[in-house]
């Protein structure tokens, strides 16, 4: 069981504050984040679909983009989330939601407890040192542990560009998910695929969802006023974006290993 962090040369202190970052903007991120296709979902869940019944957790549950997909298809659904502000906005879209407060290194679950583990947006964020091991206690054998990430589709050059022009002094240097999750005994195989996805988006919807990152979030008042009229003034200089409603091309990346039932 290996995992390969992106972000190993990060300040652990700088890591940790964008890490928790989103609650402050709870609202926003609940209005403006995309959902996840249900195909993907239904990838992620494929070697487990046949449990009846089939039992779920949305690990990192945020505001519950996720959750929403994953009840659509399973009774069983627990989201666990740390921060209070975005488990308020899941409970207001989610009323009858099975919630719990916790983290990805302390499941709040007994051992064993859950056929699939489905992470959304935010694998890259645990401590996987600690979180590894924490999931495998959690998953049933034979279980899914599966990350799923929306990115913006800068395959198209429009698309290339904003991410271009909405970089700050902290973003990330680019990183790929498939590499967050590396085959071992307890997980030996280890799977990832791709889907198309789309939002639809207006100039100030745009620039509120880029203002929902985590790099965003932390920038001073003065950085973040920059960025923001610097993204507004490309949106509305390119034909595909300056007018009215555009759809944001989306690929949705999943990650899927199953749990060996016996330790090889």
């Amino acid at each position: 069981m290996n995992s390969s962090s992106p972000f190993r040369d990060v300040d652990p202190e700088v890591l940790a504050m964008r890490a928790s970052s989103f609650g402050s903007e709870a609202e926003a991120y609940a209005r403006e984040r995309p959902d996840y296709p249900d195909a993907a979902v239904l990838w992620a869940l494929e070697p487990v679909r046949g449990r009846e019944p089939l039992r779920v957790l949305d690990l990192a549950a945020g505001t519950g983009k996720l959750t929403t997909v994953l009840s659509r298809y399973v009774a069983d659904v627990v989201a666990v989330e740390p921060d209070p502000a975005m488990l308020g906005e899941l409970h207001r879209l989610l009323p009858g939601a099975r919630t719990m407060a916790g983290t990805a290194e302390e499941i709040p679950l007994p051992d064993g407890s859950v056929d699939a583990i489905l992470v959304g947006q935010a694998l890259h964020w645990f401590d996987l040192d600690r979180a590894l091991p924490e999931m495998v206690r959690v998953l049933a054998p034979g279980g899914v542990l599966a990350g799923l990430w929306n990115l913006d589709d800068d395959e198209v050059p429009w698309v290339n560009g904003l991410k271009e022009v909405s970089k700050s002094p902290v973003s990330f240097r680019r990183w790929r998910p498939e590499s967050i999750l590396r085959e071992g005994p307890l997980f030996p195989v280890i799977e990832h695929t791709r889907f198309p996805h789309s939002q639809r988006r207006t100039v100030e919807s745009m620039v509120a969802t880029i203002c929902t990152h985590s790099h965003v979030l932390t920038l001073s008042e003065a950085e973040r006023t920059e960025l923001t009229d610097r993204v507004t003034d490309y949106l509305r200089s390119i034909p595909e974006t300056a007018s009215g409603e555009f759809d944001l091309p989306i690929t949705t990346a999943v990650v899927r290993a199953v749990r060996a039932v016996r330790p090889a």
